[in-house]
């Protein structure tokens, strides 16, 4: 959620701060702030209620904040509604809303994450003397590290150690020290946190794509592990002050990946980039024409006796597992449930043998999802995280995990994700079908046939944009639209109406088609849109009655199918084909002019596309 940066180097700090906190925009937030420390100790902070061009305003770009050092953040509210005063970053004495310097604190701050515990630490604090100026969670966690620095005398990493033992929640923290000018200091536990070096010079974010212009080279700080950052060098250490070694990765992103390329919003250039998404997830797990999940650790054999699976998501990715589920059970012929990670967790966990648990999540950071993967690890259950960043807190604690490759996704809703995720969900279905014996060589290869043409399927349904963008034009008023499908196609439904009602505001359901009359249809009034899903071809029929008794009470039918037959166009006042494929894989077309729908009608709308209210793309905290 929070967007978090941090600089230490021989450049101008304020400057790449604000570029970072650019490149975070998309996380969703609600205020802004920096600080900087200059080489002498002196603390230059600025806030700002709203979005980053007030903070640049306020600083003339920057140039108003001199110093080779500081920290950057986008705040969600959590405690506290949205102001200046709760606006990181925070800090250990007094602030100022009209003071630059504050030279006066010891500690200065920015956290993303909960602090729990922090009604008691703050009474603890109030006990000793502290003052405080927010309603934050963040203000007590700044406070408590600068508590344990002045008690015992001791330095920045065994402070923050002592806060680590002390705090209980979530947190990445990056903390500077007025006695320790060009060093930056960090904490995590559970929320993101990356550093990068390059040169003479030390970033640190919570998204590399903050970093991407300047470094490649990143670690992935552990939980309960602090940082030290100057510049050049990051050392690392654990929760007993000792020096540890973690590993260099690589990030292979391209840099344009984060970038608009002539697109007028990110969701649109992603909607456009799905063909290439769905083909390098494919291909990842591709050796010499077969499916192979050697490299993840996932071999035959473990498919083979897997007797049963539980995915586990959020939102869209849950979505995905909906899909799934149908496809799964179809093909490989194994129970399949589906859980929100939100309810998993605190739910009354029963493993049953030769069980796995799949959890699925973009950022790999969703704190849900990634409890609910604690969970299902502490009760012996074999966990497969499917992800689509590298060194993410899931794909680190998985026993298994499976990239997609998407690349950086920007918009808040997600297209390209879900459909690479769904492509790994296919080929997780097919292969551990043919290593079951539930398909046969001639299957199992017209099946990776098919696979391999989705691809090229969804560039030719971007192709015809024009009649879904006329559409949208003449009901971007709606006040209400529904969703519907049987099987697959209901779950489709579901991304469907959530794509719609995130970004356009019009309030959406999806039901299971044979659910309307059981009161959902009480609410269809004249020209309501009804949108079905209509691939399934054994439950068609039986959809396209249930859209019927709609009509029959006013409603406006819109159909998304790969049919064109006689029944189905007189049915429908406006349809919208999609490409023959096997009806397992139908949902990845499906889906793409739903995205579209949603796009058209929110730039209807005259709406904020990528950045919609209220919502943060990576939902880091619970």
């Amino acid at each position: 959620m929070c967007g978090i940066v941090g600089y230490t180097g021989h450049r101008q700090a304020a400057g790449l701060l604000l570029e970072g906190l650019s490149k975070l925009e998309y996380r969703g937030y609600d205020s802004a702030g920096m600080a900087v420390l200059d080489e002498n100790g002196s603390v230059s902070l600025v806030k700002a209620k709203g979005k980053i061009h007030h903070l640049e305003e306020r600083t003339e770009h920057g140039r108003l904040l001199p110093g080779h050092c500081g920290i950057g953040h986008t705040r969600w509210a959590t405690h506290g509604e949205p102001n200046e005063r709760n606006a990181h970053p925070h800090i250990s004495g007094a602030f100022h809303e009209t003071q630059s310097d504050y030279s006066t604190s010891d500690v200065i701050g920015v956290h993303n994450g909960i602090i729990e515990n922090y009604e008691e630490l703050r009474e603890k604090l109030l006990r000793h003397g502290y003052e405080f100026y927010s309603d934050t969670d963040t203000e007590v966690a700044i406070k408590i590290v600068d508590y344990y620095y002045h008690k015992y005398k001791i330095g920045p990493i065994d402070a923050i150690n002592r806060m680590m033992v002390r705090v209980r929640g979530s947190y990445a923290l990056a903390l500077m020290f007025r006695d320790y000018p060009g060093e930056i200091y960090a904490a995590r536990k559970d929320s993101p946190m990356i550093i990068g070096v390059s040169g003479g010079e030390s970033f640190l974010a919570s998204d590399v794509t903050a970093m991407l212009n300047y470094t490649r080279k990143v670690y992935y700080i552990g939980n309960l592990q602090a940082a030290r950052l100057v510049p050049g060098e990051a050392h690392f250490f654990d929760l007993n002050g000792d020096e540890i070694d973690l590993p260099e990765s690589e990030v292979t992103w391209d840099v344009k990946g984060a970038e608009k390329n002539g697109y007028e919003h990110f969701m649109m250039k992603e909607i456009h980039e799905q063909p290439q998404a769905v083909r390098n997830t494919m291909e990842s797990v591709m050796k010499d024409g077969d499916i192979s999940f050697q490299e993840a650790g996932l071999d035959d054999a473990i498919l083979r006796e897997t007797e049963s699976v539980c995915m586990i998501a959020c939102g869209s990715a849950w979505h995905v597992g909906m899909t799934a589920q149908y496809v799964l059970e179809d093909m490989a012929q194994v129970p399949v449930r589906v859980e929100l990670a939100s309810e998993f967790r605190y739910r009354r966990i029963l493993p049953a043998a030769h069980s796995l648990a799949i959890v699925i999540s973009q950022s790999g950071e969703t704190a849900d999802s990634l409890e609910a993967l604690r969970i299902a690890r502490e009760k012996g259950i074999r966990t497969l995280g499917i992800v689509n960043v590298e060194g993410s807190s899931i794909a680190r604690e998985a026993d298994h995990v499976l990239y997609t490759k998407a690349g950086p996704e920007i918009a808040v809703a997600t297209t390209k994700a879900f459909s690479s995720q769904l492509m790994m969900m296919y080929l997780i279905s097919v292969r551990m079908a043919y290593v079951k014996e539930r398909i046969g060589e001639e299957d199992y290869r017209s099946f990776l046939q098919e696979l391999r043409m989705l691809p090229d399927k969804i560039e030719r349904l971007l192709q015809g944009q024009e009649r879904i963008q006329w559409f949208a034009s003449k009901y971007a008023n709606a006040k209400d639209a529904f969703f519907i499908g049987r099987g697959a196609d209901y779950a489709i439904s579901m991304e469907g109406s959530l794509k719609l009602k995130e970004i356009t505001y019009i309030h959406s359901e999806a039901y299971a088609a044979g659910e309307l009359k059981h009161g959902t249809i009480s609410l269809i009034e004249d020209r309501t849109p009804v949108i079905g899903v209509l691939t399934q071809k054994r439950l068609l029929e039986k959809t396209l009655s249930n859209m019927k008794e709609c009509k029959a009470r006013g409603a406006y039918l819109i159909g998304i199918t790969d049919v064109d037959t006689e029944a189905v166009c007189g049915s429908l006042d406006f349809m919208i084909r999609i490409p023959q494929t096997r009806e397992q894989f139908s949902g990845i077309l499906a889906v793409v002019p739903l995205q579209l729908l949603g796009y058209y009608i929110s730039v209807s709308k005259g709406l904020d596309v990528d950045k919609p209210r209220n919502l943060a793309k990576s939902v880091t905290v619970e």
